[in-house]
């Protein structure tokens, strides 16, 4: 990538230049002077010059001179004719030229140039001098402006009151001017008697200087700089890239001394690494030589200490002495690429180390090294290996016969025992169970009698030298080997004898438990049976249990014969041990259960049977008088149930029918309750009955549904009932009477009621409720129905009774005829006027009622209106309150 290329950013960013700050006469001034001299310094290598800059571009014909001037390069023929077509197409190749270098160019055109546009003209000019004088600059991978500014800090950083961060009021003093200019040049001025209090004097002697002695044109005017509050930017970059590319010629003079010595540095130093080269290959050589003998000395030992000892020597040599050689080897294979490296980098000849010094030579030799060093190795480890098995073929042995040995201790006196002679038919198995784990362990052992000969004879061969007392050894081992196969032999033969022998007690043994033990429960069965306590609360109930004992003893007989086979099983057993003398260490394993606890149990069971027989009969006679409780109270609840209920309905009926006048139907309702009175005596009766099957401790009947807890209750809910419908009727004979509602007005409410009383169950509930004010032409939003249930259901119970109902519609005409009242009143007092005053009801109320309206009235503001008039609506509002009209 090209410099361009990595300041494409920087000049994107100097293109888009703020074009209005041209409009600055100083500034466009200093511009145009700048721009002007930076072109006739190159225009002048032409033999040609501008006068103005907005001018004599026009025709394009210097524009593309300049740039080929200061690109070295040709562009295309221009057009010589001096139409305006001919100017455009001349500036049109310079601009497209300058494109070509990878410049934008932002609203710059080729008519603004040939018209004379100073702003466009300037700024081109800047574009220019952006990509041909400033962007080529590079100091420390910094370049454009940035290097150049870098570039004047680090040439002006030792001088006093010089601090360049910028490139206008950095400069308004002189001195860095002055700096640049002593730094690359201290004879033509004297630095140390400038001063800073004096910026003309400085900008005067640093561009006469500068004009005089370094043919850098005098593109700047002092005065305009001190005389400007921010010079600009762009005129100073001009003017000090051309003191960067003045300097840069001395520049390369110091870089090529420097060379110079450079290049004499660098062949003295390769000289030494010549040396050094020779003398560490020489040294690496010779350690080479001495050691590879001790590599190859091959000597056995014949004790494995020697061997080790061999072996550690050859650690030390791996761990101590070997890697300070190979990291000597690998300095000089760096310092001879290193070496061979510079000398190409210098176009020197390569460096020929002395005969037998190469890197291959050496290399060669190292391998050697390796090589002996890899077949020591190799043969201690065999020799170490040797010595080892040696060892290891003896210690294994010697550990094999002492474990061998520790497992026979004992083997021989444990199979001579006769134990078998008092053991019981499961000790008899374990022993064989024992006898068998001993001879698999005796075979699993034979493969280790085996190992010890193989690793005895192996030590012969190899000629071990302590072998007569491995051979002894293990003679001794095989003799005992072939005893302790005979006697488990023997063994095993008495102890199957002695198994058969009990196998058989032991079968009639096991025949007998099988037997005995569900005969014995069996018997402890009917035992608990028999004397369990029963509790029966039907005749059913006592019927099944005498059915059951009867089946019982039935098997009575069958049971017997069960005991008497299992009696004879045991005296079988008893035969067998008294006819072979049979030695019997126990009882029966299989079971604890004797033959003379079952004759005991037998017994016993015989003994209950008839005590059970009375108990049934003794149960069956009172569940026989309980049975007849249950039918005599049965018989009263199920009559008085029904009775309860059909009462209920009867006063429910009533409650929400309208025959006769509310009169008819409190008379009626009273005779209800003189008739309900009149039942008690049954009830009474029947919680008698009650009584007597709770004594009897009876808790169902399945001859009625009714308890005597539903009677009560349905009793009770009889007489609430019939109080609270009579208490209804008569609070609605006083709502009648008060409120002055007809018969007709009561019968219609009780219609619509009934009507929308959807459930029947005396209540509305809110969304029957609505619909009912709805038919009868209530207009409402959910506000109002709101206020008319909190009036209605002020629990906010959800459901509006009978009595809610009539006192809302008893309420809703009563404030129909109080709005009319009020007009009345209204017209009473103010005759034929509209209006009502102060004085009017201090004369017509008492005087407390009078103030108490006046307070509260509002003033009347008609056309008639007087002094202390009051109109209609604050005075009606003021006696019945605004929710009531």
């Amino acid at each position: 990538m090209d410099q361009y290329d990595e300041n494409h950013d920087y000049m994107h960013q100097e293109d888009d230049w703020d074009r209005d700050m041209l409009l600055d006469p100083a500034w466009e001034k200093q511009q145009r002077k700048t721009f002007t001299a930076w072109c006739n310094s190159h225009l002048r290598k032409a033999g040609t010059q501008i006068e103005s800059i907005e001018d004599d571009f026009r025709d394009g014909l210097k524009l593309m001179l300049l740039l080929e001037v200061i690109s070295g390069e040709r562009l295309p023929k221009p057009e010589r004719g001096k139409m305006r077509v001919h100017k455009i197409s001349n500036v049109n190749k310079a601009l497209e030229f300058i494109a070509s270098k990878g410049v934008k160019l932002v609203s710059i055109g080729a008519e603004e140039i040939v018209d004379g546009n100073a702003k466009m003209t300037l700024g081109m000019i800047w574009t220019i001098i952006l990509r041909f004088a400033i962007q080529d600059i590079s100091v420390e991978e910094t370049s454009a402006k940035e290097g150049l500014l870098l570039w004047c800090q680090r040439k002006t950083a030792p001088y006093k009151n010089v601090n360049i961060q910028n490139f206008h009021i950095s400069w308004k003093d002189g001195l860095g001017f002055c700096a640049l200019i002593h730094r690359h040049r201290p004879e033509l001025i004297d630095y140390g008697k400038l001063r800073k209090d004096d910026p003309l004097t400085n900008l005067n002697t640093a561009f006469d200087v500068a004009e005089k002695y370094l043919d850098i044109p005098k593109m700047l005017d002092a005065e305009d700089i001190v005389g400007t509050a921010r010079p600009d930017e762009k005129a100073i970059m001009t003017y000090v890239s051309s003191f960067y590319h003045a300097f840069s010629g001395a520049q390369k003079a110091e870089t090529a001394a420097n060379r110079i010595c450079k290049v004499l540095a660098v062949n003295q130093e390769n000289e030494q690494l010549m040396e050094d080269y020779e003398k560490l290959a020489s040294d690496l050589l010779e350690w080479i030589r001495r050691t590879i003998p001790w590599l190859e000395n091959r000597t056995p030992e014949n004790t494995m200490q020697a061997m080790q000892q061999k072996l550690e020597d050859f650690r030390d040599y791996r761990r101590l002495h070997k890697p300070p050689k190979v990291q000597e080897k690998c300095q000089l294979e760096i310092n001879f690429n290193t070496l061979q490296t510079k000398l190409r980098l210098s176009n020197r000849p390569a460096f020929m180390p002395s005969e037998g010094k190469m890197v291959s030579d050496i290399n060669n030799a190292w391998g050697t090294l390796e090589h002996a060093e890899k077949g020591y190795e190799e043969w201690m480890l065999n020799e170490i290996g040797r010595l080892e098995r040696l060892d290891h073929l003896a210690e294994k042995f010697r550990q094999k016969a002492c474990i061998h040995e520790a497992w026979t201790d004992g083997k021989e006196e444990m199979l001579k025992q006769k134990d078998y002679e008092t053991a019981t038919l499961s000790e008899i198995k374990a022993l064989l169970k024992k006898h068998e784990a001993f001879e698999s362990d005796l075979a699993a052992h034979q493969d280790r009698v085996e190992q010890i000969a193989a690793i005895a004879q192996e030590l012969n061969e190899l000629d071990y030298y302590d072998s007569p007392s491995v051979n002894a050894q293990c003679q001794k081992i095989c003799d005992q080997w072939d005893n302790l196969g005979a006697l488990t032999q023997t063994r095993k033969e008495a102890l199957e004898r002695t198994e058969k022998l009990l196998e058989t007690i032991d079968q009639l043994y096991l025949e007998y438990a099988k037997r005995a033990a569900p005969f014995n429960n069996w018997m402890e069965g009917a035992m608990e049976d028999l004397q369990d306590t029963f509790i029966v609360h039907t005749i059913e109930e006592i019927q099944g249990l005498t059915t059951a004992h009867e089946q019982f003893k039935a098997t009575l007989p069958e049971a017997d014969k069960e005991r008497q086979a299992i009696l004879g099983i045991h005296n079988e057993v008893t035969k067998i041990v008294q006819t072979y003398h049979v030695n019997m260490a126990g009882s029966n394993p299989y079971t604890t259960i004797t033959p003379v606890e079952i004759n005991n149990k037998w017994d016993k069971v015989r003994q209950l049977v008839p005590q059970r027989d009375n108990a049934l009969m003794e149960e069956h006679a009172r569940q026989q008088h309980n049975e007849k409780l249950r039918k005599q109270f049965a018989a009263q609840a199920n009559v008085v149930g029904p009775w309860i209920q059909t009462k209920m309905q009867e006063i429910g009926r009533i409650s929400i029918e309208m025959h006769g006048t509310l009169e008819d139907q409190l008379n009626h309702l009273r005779q209800y309750e003189k008739n309900i009175v009149n039942y008690k005596p049954k009830i009474d009766q029947l919680e008698g009955d009650h009584q007597q099957i709770q004594e009897a401790l009876i808790f169902d009947n399945k001859h009625t549904l009714y308890t005597m807890e539903h009677i009560r209750v349905g009793w009770e809910q009889l007489l609430t009932t019939i109080a609270r419908t009579i208490n209804e009727i008569e609070n609605q004979i006083l709502t009648r009477d008060a409120k002055g509602i007809s018969q007709e007005q009561m019968n219609e409410f009780r219609s619509s009621f009934n009507h929308f009383d959807r459930k029947k169950t005396g209540m509305m509930d809110v969304d029957d409720f609505r619909a009912c004010l709805i038919s009868m032409g209530y207009n409402m939003g959910e506000s109002e129905f709101a206020r008319i249930m909190s009036i209605v259901d002020p629990n906010h119970l959800g459901v509006v009774t009978f009595q809610a109902f009539i006192d809302f519609m008893s309420r809703e005409t009563a404030d129909t005829d109080t709005a009319d009242q009020v007009m009345a009143s209204f017209k009473i007092l103010a005759g034929d006027k509209n209006y009502i005053t102060a004085e009017e009801l201090r004369r017509e109320l008492p005087p407390d009622q009078a103030e108490y309206c006046i307070v509260r009235m509002a003033p009347y503001t008609g056309p008639d209106a007087v002094p202390g008039a009051l109109d209609y609506m604050s005075f009606s509002t003021a006696l019945y309150g605004e929710s009531d009209l």
